[in-house]
This record gives structure tokens, C-alpha cells and sequence, in this order.
């Protein structure tokens, strides 16, 4: 060790440049481009003037170096186009169908021609163990990150929790996945148990405290949307690898990730199926939670009805 240090680029999957900062997929595009334009200027010069030709072909040539060559969120607009155009020839409705073709309901308003097709999830079922079967890509298991405070610590601890955090980055041999999800924050619960526990706390003090606090949270929830963050990590094998090398894959990081500080802690069946709901859906009313009705679960009503009956 000479004790050297490398600098890493941010951004490790940044294109290279390889002529007048253009990459190859910009040079190849461009290249077509100016070359499919010649081409029609060769064609043409025989009965169009020059003039009119460029002031024809002028704005699609500047259209196509302004997709080429912008980008919008780090993505390249052409890749959005493209995007966007399979997004418009997709069909709008998605039925959950087990082998049978996919059909709108008729209850369901729809507009006249618009056509159906099969929702097709990444992942197909969650084992008893919470691993994710994903079909053809593999399984996939998921775990809680907590998170360490990095700025308050010293500088040799920071160099040791940096130390600690490359060894489990460099036992890794396959995908892993780094899953940051902000959500909005509930407080009515906490707000409820403070208020119910309060008049048992075995001092007037603790109980004024409680009621304070509780009233504390109250307006912030109504002065502010609070957020909170949970942090995942997802790890993967491909198809044909048991679910026990997934699981020791996670236990490994449970073991070296604690050396920074850092809390891993697998999820089981109804967690993973609880995640992978909000994910879909995160802007359901109802909290995604184990006790949730599967798929394929037949719902039942309770006995009694509101009209006590």
C-alpha cells in the first residue's frame, strides 16, 4: 500500500467522449443524419435550388441535433422520445388475468375501441422466507437499512465507517440495489397513544410532558407535510440460483454493514409483500400492511353489519 489516493468519477456510468465531447450513439445519429440529408440534396439539385433545399431541410436538421444532444433530468431526449412513443402505443388498461385473454370489465367506463392488455408484474410471488420470484430475471430478497449520521462523527471515524461500507461493496458479486423511498408521515397514531397513556405515567410532570408533546405534534403535523425516509436494500440472483445463497448474500451484509454502524434487517413474507404494494401503489389511501387481502385470497364479510343486522 503506498498510501495513494484515487479519485472515483460521480457519475461511473457517464458516457464516453470520444470526439468534440460527443459520445458514439450522438456521433453515429448525427453522422446518419447529415448523411441522409446530402443524400437528398444530391437528389434534388438538379431541379431545386440549394437555397430552397436548406430552408426546407434546416429546421429538421436542427430538431434532430436539439434531440440528439439534450437531455432533460440526466436523461437523453431521444431516449424519451422513444420512451414516450411506446408509452402512446401501449394499451391504457391492465387486467389482472391468470392465462386468460385480458378484458375490460363491463362495469368499467371505458371509451369506444380502447383495447386491453395483461398487467404484467416484475415479480410473480413472495415465498414463506420473503425472497421474490421475478420469472426469467431471477429472485430478489429485500432488508431495512437504518442510517448513521455521518456528519457529526470525526474524521478517523468517518474513514473507518468508509472503510467498513467498501469491504461489504467489494464482497459483492452480483446486482445490488440501494433503495431510498420518501413517504409521507402518519403522526395520529403516536399522537393517540401519548394521549391514552399519559394519565397513567406516575407523575403529574410526565403527564403534562406527554399531553405537550402530544399537542406539539399536532401542529406540526398541521403546519407542515412531514416526510420520512426508508432506506432498502435489495439484493438479486439470477435464475436457477437457490433462494439460500439469496439469504446468505443478506446475512453477509447484515455482518459487515454492522461494522459501520449500519442496521440490516431482512424482511420477511408480509413486510416484502407490504413494500412491493406501496411501490406499485404509492398513493393508495389504505396503508399497505401484511394483514392485507392477497391476490388470489377470497374475501369474506364479518358476521354483523353496520345496520345490526
Amino acid at each position: 500500500m503506498t498510501g495513494r489516493t484515487a479519485r472515483i468519477p460521480a457519475d461511473i456510468e457517464l458516457e464516453d467522449r470520444i470526439l468534440a465531447g460527443l459520445t458514439t450513439r450522438q456521433l453515429i445519429k448525427l453522422s446518419v443524419t447529415a448523411l441522409v440529408l446530402y443524400g437528398g440534396w444530391a437528389l434534388t439539385r438538379p431541379w431545386m435550388p440549394t437555397v430552397v433545399y436548406v430552408a426546407l431541410t434546416l429546421p429538421v436538421g436542427v430538431l434532430i441535433t436539439v434531440v440528439v444532444l439534450g437531455r432533460r433530468d440526466g436523461v437523453a431526449l431521444d431516449s424519451l422520445l422513444v420512451a414516450a412513443v411506446r408509452q402512446r402505443l401501449q394499451p391504457r388498461r391492465r387486467i389482472a388475468t391468470s392465462g386468460t385473454p385480458a378484458r375490460i370489465p363491463d362495469w368499467l367506463p371505458t371509451p369506444p375501441g380502447e383495447r386491453a392488455a395483461e398487467l404484467d408484474l416484475p415479480a410473480l410471488g413472495v415465498s414463506e422466507a420473503g425472497v421474490v420470484d421475478l420469472g426469467n430475471d431471477g429472485i430478489a430478497a429485500i432488508a431495512a437499512a437504518s442510517t448513521v449520521n455521518f456528519a457529526l462523527r470525526t474524521p478517523a471515524e468517518q474513514d473507518a465507517l468508509v472503510a467498513a461500507f467498501g469491504r461489504w461493496l467489494h464482497s459483492l458479486s452480483e446486482p445490488v440495489q440501494l433503495l431510498v423511498r420518501t413517504m409521507h408521515l402518519e403522526l395520529s397514531d403516536q399522537i393517540a397513544q401519548l394521549r391514552s397513556r399519559a394519565p397513567s405515567l406516575p407523575h403529574a410532570a410526565l403527564e403534562r410532558a406527554a399531553r405537550d408533546h402530544a399537542s406539539h405534534l399536532e401542529r406540526l403535523a398541521a403546519r407542515t407535510d412531514l416526510l420520512h425516509r426508508q432506506i432498502f436494500i435489495v439484493v438479486r440472483e439470477p435464475a436457477g440460483t437457490s433462494a439460500a445463497r439469496l439469504l446468505q448474500r443478506l446475512a453477509e451484509a447484515v455482518e459487515l454493514l454492522a461494522a459501520a454502524g449500519i442496521t440490516v434487517t431482512p424482511l420477511d413474507a408480509g413486510q416484502t409483500t407490504a413494500v412491493l404494494s406501496a411501490a406499485c401503489n404509492p398513493d393508495t389511501l389504505i396503508t399497505p400492511s401484511q394483514g392485507l387481502a392477497g391476490a388470489d385470497e377470497v374475501i369474506t364479510t364479518a358476521a354483523g353489519r353496520d345496520d345490526g343486522s
